[in-house]
């Protein structure tokens, strides 16, 4: 864990437990190869330290694949999505200039692969609209496929199911209506809302919580601003100082008397008091107070 994702885990549970909602927790651990041995264990173990506890059982994605694959045939089969035999390189020479996602897909295997091609990727069809969703901390959001990312990849012939899919098939799967994470998935929802719709999955509502940053607005890395008990240090001493700390990165504004407060009684006050209108929208560093 690191700063961000501890700002990410305090804001979801202060929103679902404040809607008297559960919170559910979910290892996206897609990419099995890049996967570092251990440190799922260290992140769960590192949240219980920090005072918090999920309903139910961990969700480990990287066992259910299988789920992720019926999903993929099933936009097959129904003509919503297709094999793609493009490399990075032949898009780039002909794709329109690159957007903030990346380079904008220009269909070219849309009707069938060439016969000199090879299945590289699967393909979701996009068509000319708008998907637009009012967030509740960054407003009104909205994205012209076509014209931002053009037909996406939803897997690849030799990696895993990308992210967009699998978090969609598992929201479903858990009955999730409220999604709370950091601001830089913002511009990737508007694709989960278009699968949402094309699966005829209800949508949840998403609130993106302002990015934590480097002193001069930079992005931190995540091994310079770790909280993990593999980090070092004693995180069981300073899990009630980082808690009001991320309460007020996010606008809030603990009590005085919560210095001292162990995690459980930081996070109780926090539940009943949370307001989201007080977030922010602009990342900003993460401001330690002093022991």
């Amino acid at each position: 864990m690191h700063l961000g994702s501890l700002v990410a885990a305090l804001g979801s549970y202060l929103m679902a437990k404040r809607s008297g909602g559960t919170w559910l927790l979910r290892m996206e651990d897609l990419d099995l190869p890049r996967v570092v041995p251990g440190i799922a264990d260290d992140m769960l173990r590192t949240l219980e330290t920090l005072g918090f506890a999920w309903d139910g059982e961990v969700v480990y994605q990287s066992r259910r694949t299988e789920f992720y694959r019926a999903a993929a045939a099933l936009l097959v089969e129904r003509g919503l999505a297709y094999p793609c035999g493009c490399t990075r390189s032949e898009i780039a020479q002909i794709a329109s200039a690159p957007h903030e996602e990346g380079l904008v897909y220009p269909g070219i295997c849309r009707d069938g692969l060439a016969p000199q091609k090879v299945e590289r990727a699967l393909r979701v069809k996009v068509y000319d609209e708008v998907i637009s969703f009012n967030d509740q901390v960054m407003g009104h959001y909205s994205q012209h496929l076509t014209g931002s990312c053009g037909d996406f990849v939803i897997h690849r012939a030799d990696g895993p199911y990308a992210y967009h899919l699998a978090v969609v098939v598992d929201d479903a799967a858990s009955g999730v209506n409220q999604v709370v994470r950091g601001a830089d998935l913002l511009s990737s929802t508007p694709r989960q809302i278009y699968l949402q719709r094309i699966f005829g999955y209800p949508t949840p509502s998403y609130a993106h919580l302002p990015l934590v940053s480097g002193p001069a607005g930079s992005k931190l890395s995540k091994r310079d601003n770790a909280v993990s008990l593999a980090a070092g240090g004693n995180l069981a001493a300073e899990a009630g100082s980082l808690l009001l700390d991320a309460l007020r990165f996010l606008g809030q504004n603990p009590l005085r008397e919560l210095l001292g407060a162990s995690p459980t009684e930081i996070l109780t006050w926090g539940v009943q008091h949370f307001e989201i209108a007080a977030v922010p929208k602009a990342s900003a560093p993460f401001q330690r107070t002093p022991l």
